[in-house]
């Protein structure tokens, strides 16, 4: 697993770089929309080489002279905030465009539900005409209601009047039930609306939390936005910088190896020297341990009796 880290700290670096990367080269050619390709081309070189700085002051610091390291700090410094606006300019366009979706359908449904008040209204004057001339009507010997116009109370017995009245209350009644239709018709239009508006759906978060902290949802989203910027692209060049750390061979300094020395004969069966076979090599042995000023004259004595016991 340790061997593998290091490719799992590159395939971050590259997967939150090249994101970063694409998100600013889109946002920057919807700023220059008229020269949408070429503006493409010179970002995604400009980002291709951040990265390479990235690396070669990392690679290549002590190496440097001071006026390179200074212009490449510079140009990388300019090159994220490029990058970071590209990105502000990207996540802008996106919430602008689904926000211009969600007023239009808001207007359209304001429109929607402004006739809805008007067919409100007429059925609200149906229903009152219905009753005064339902009323008018009920005396089979006379008619009496109140005049629109003049706003007087009127009583005849005219059967004229009355088919009149008659004919006015049917008509109006079926005025009635079109306009409780158009009514009904709108209704569900404006609720159809209201529920495949994925635009207001993707802004409920927003609009909860521009109602929580009390602020537009304009600067919600803008506080958001920038806070995803600020973390995005320097993310980015730290980890290609972590990953140039991983990858470079660390070198150690070797240690001393210390020069061991066996000590025999404080064992109660110390391990002695093979055992020689002839009298001259025997000899050389038994001279050797005598002239050995690191042994002790116990030790001496022991590896002479273990030798001659061998012998």
């Amino acid at each position: 697993m340790k061997k593998l880290f290091p490719y799992v700290i590159a395939l971050s670096a590259l997967s939150v770089s090249a994101s970063a990367a694409l998100y600013s080269v889109v946002g920057l050619s919807k700023l220059f929309a008229g020269a949408k390709i070429q503006v493409m081309i010179m970002a995604g070189s400009l980002e291709f080489a951040k990265l390479v700085i990235a690396s070669v002051l990392y690679q290549y610091w002590e190496k440097t002279n001071t006026f390179i390291k200074a212009y490449l700090m510079i140009a990388l410094i300019i090159l994220i905030t490029i990058t970071s606006g590209g990105i502000y300019g990207y996540l802008s366009g996106a919430y602008q465009e689904t926000s211009n979706q969600s007023e239009f359908l808001e207007k359209e449904v304001a429109i929607i539900d402004s006739k809805r008040v008007r067919f409100e209204e007429q059925r609200s004057d149906y229903q009152t005409s219905i009753k005064t001339w339902t009323e008018a009507l009920a005396n089979p010997t006379q008619i009496q209601y109140v005049d629109k116009e003049s706003g007087q109370l009127v009583t005849t017995t005219s059967s004229r009047q009355r088919r009149t009245l008659e004919s006015e209350l049917k008509e109006a009644k079926i005025n009635l039930s079109a306009v409780t239709d158009s009514i009904s018709v709108l209704d569900m239009k404006i609720l159809d609306m209201e529920l495949n508006n994925e635009a207001a759906r993707e802004l409920g978060p927003l609009k909860y939390m521009a109602k929580l902290f009390d602020k537009s949802m304009d600067e919600i989203i803008n506080w958001f936005m920038v806070m995803i910027i600020f973390v995005f692209d320097p993310l980015a060049i730290i980890l290609v910088v972590i990953a140039n750390q991983a990858f470079t061979p660390t070198t150690t300094t070797p240690t001393r190896k210390e020069k061991s020395f066996a000590v025999y004969g404080e064992d109660e069966n110390p391990v002695a020297p093979s055992p020689v076979n002839n009298k001259i090599g025997y000899d050389k042995v038994m001279n050797d341990i005598a002239a050995d000023d690191n042994l002790s004259i116990r030790q001496k004595m022991n590896l002479w009796n273990h030798k001659n016991k061998n012998n």
